[in-house]
């Protein structure tokens, strides 16, 4: 049942591929690219949509249950649009984005792993951390599966769920990298995009991985990664899905996707079209502005329908999404609360342009519900002007609750630790959690990288470990969108090489400039070194008597297969 639906779904963005991307961008928006060409164009692409406000990771979700969902409803409910697997997960009419995820279990997924990255040596915390054109909702098996390898083309594959496949690299497809991701054919052009803006508005990032990023604001990538990416981008054009997820995030975070708007842009920065000179009005169809025919309507929403804003907390907040969509509106649309409560619920804006009401997607008004007092609570926001005949109103409701005081949570130690994994656990708290906080740290040469898991469980399985890496947890629990403090910190030991093997039929001499191999008569063979960052510095090399590796000073890891590692210090 789950490949017919993906087949009509298919069907479905077939049809519309011819779109152009022109959907929305309002004039000016692009002017300063016009008459550029290569990397003088790309600089100014980043100067056209770098600026964009930094979104909190943990609410992402609140975005994506209006940019990341399915059109149609499935069972009577809105899905989850996940590039990564063909698993069903609804929204319930109740549920928040964030309520979704906790209860699907699902995974807030980086396109380009965070773990490539570093600036000022902090890895987490830059803009791209949580930038939408980088993040997608992700099914939790799917995104362990594909960890931090590259995209790239899978051969032999050790996961494959119809959508994902994560396996050895193809040669030629990797940079280095042993494992990589290969999106299914009809997600290759959305992800290669995201690439080609990562590589544009992130030029300034030390990549501590570059199996496809390079340092340098051009090109930015690897000549692989260009020609699979363009490749990609060619065949998967865009589609009616990323045109309307380019206006949503313009709304949410403030900027688009130029790679979008114009899909041919990529080849004049990279590709076969780099000895011409960009000018946006030779992109087809690229005026968004249609003539205006017709009486002023609103046709989403429906007069009379009610926003549930669910449970709140006392003095807490709840953010909710009222989708406007209408046509032939020749002046702003006003927006205005009314009723008993209506300081309560605060709306963004007051007044939203008309061409935003009738451009493809329509406009996103947020509301935030305030409630200082426990009771129910409801008011009425009232949608009127724009040359529509009358008003549309819409019944607003809320219900805030006392939380009290929230108590930490107590962690509790792993268990079923390996090198790839361990089940972290915790007790429920004394009150009433809607869901938990789990907070992983790994330990990297000095450095942390946190992660954070949205789950209804006791417990939750940690994968992607490495064996030779330090970690910790730390649990919290939500109550009312409340967060208790922190649990006491449970430490997860490296627990370094406990398999048994062979001693390698070789020894290493060291001197200053590098090594050489001295190998047993007849067991030369591949050998990988890596260095203590696990990034491979010579990959499958096959090694033979007297091999000389010119390496700089530092400390290594010399693999063979079914062979003890080896420590090598220079």
């Amino acid at each position: 049942m789950k490949n017919i639906y993906r087949i009509l779904m298919l069907s479905a963005i077939a049809i519309l591929i011819s779109v152009n991307a022109d959907a929305g961008y309002k004039d000016g928006y692009y002017t300063r690219m016009d008459g550029k060409k290569r990397e003088a164009l790309k600089a100014a692409a980043k100067e056209c949509v770098s600026k964009h406000t930094t979104l909190n990771y943990t609410n992402l979700p609140n975005y994506w249950i209006n940019s990341d969902v399915y059109p149609d409803l499935y069972n009577g409910c809105k899905r989850w649009w996940d590039m990564y697997s063909d698993e069903v997960y609804l929204i319930q009419s109740w549920q928040s984005g964030r309520d979704s995820f906790s209860a699907n279990r699902m995974q807030r997924e980086h396109a380009v792993p965070k773990s490539w990255w570093k600036k000022n040596g902090n890895v987490e915390y830059t803009p791209a951390y949580s930038d939408m054109w980088n993040l997608y909702p992700s099914d939790g098996a799917a995104n362990q599966a594909k960890l931090h390898y590259p995209f790239g083309i899978a051969d032999r594959l050790d996961f494959d769920n119809g959508v994902t496949k994560v396996g050895t690299a193809k040669a030629g497809y990797g940079g280095g990298s042993k494992y990589v991701f290969e999106p299914a054919d009809e997600y290759k052009g959305d992800f290669a995009r995201a690439v080609f803006y990562m590589a544009t508005v992130y030029d300034d990032l030390d990549w501590v991985y570059t199996y496809i990023f390079r340092d340098g604001s051009y090109p930015s990538l690897q000549n692989w990664a260009i020609e699979m990416l363009l490749q990609w981008s060619r065949t998967d054009r865009v589609s009616q899905k990323e045109i309307e997820r380019n206006n949503y995030v313009e709304q949410s975070q403030g900027n688009r996707n130029p790679f979008v708007d114009f899909p041919e842009l990529a080849e004049y920065i990279w590709g076969l079209r780099m000895s011409e000179t960009f000018y946006i009005q030779n992109q087809e169809g690229s005026d968004p502005t249609e003539p205006i025919t017709g009486d002023p309507e609103i046709t989403v929403p429906v007069n009379g329908e009610t926003l549930d804003f669910g449970a709140a907390a006392v003095n807490g907040s709840v953010h909710r999404v009222l989708e406007i969509v209408g046509k032939n509106l020749k002046e702003p649309l006003s927006v205005r609360v009314s009723g008993t409560d209506a300081l309560l619920f605060v709306p963004e804006t007051t007044s939203i342009p008309a061409p935003t009401i009738n451009g493809k997607g329509g406009y996103l008004l947020g509301i935030n519900y305030m409630p200082v007092s426990a009771g129910t609570h409801s008011a009425k926001i009232i949608l009127y002007d724009g040359g529509i005949d009358g008003s549309i109103v819409v019944n607003l409701k809320g219900e805030a609750r006392e939380v009290g005081t929230l108590t930490a949570p107590h962690a509790l130690e792993a268990t079923n630790i390996s090198d790839t994994g361990y089940t972290a656990n915790w007790e429920a708290p004394s009150g009433e959690a809607d869901y938990y906080v789990l907070t992983r740290v790994r330990y990297l040469e000095g450095n942390q990288e946190a992660e954070t898991y949205e789950t209804g469980e006791l417990n939750y399985p940690i994968t992607g470990r490495e064996a030779g890496v330090a970690e910790s947890y730390t649990v919290q629990y939500s109550r009312l969108g409340v967060l208790s403090p922190a649990s006491n910190v449970i430490y997860v030991a490296a627990t370094g090489i406990t398999q048994t093997y062979a001693p390698a039929p070789f020894r290493v001499e060291i001197d200053s400039e590098g090594i050489t191999i001295v190998c047993n008569e007849g067991e030369g063979g591949n050998i990988t070194i890596t260095d203590v960052n696990g990034i491979n510095v010579i990959y499958n090399d096959a090694a033979i008597d007297g091999a000389r590796y010119l390496l700089p000073a530092g400390i290594y890891l010399l693999h063979r297969d079914g062979y003890a590692p080896m420590k090598i210090v220079i």
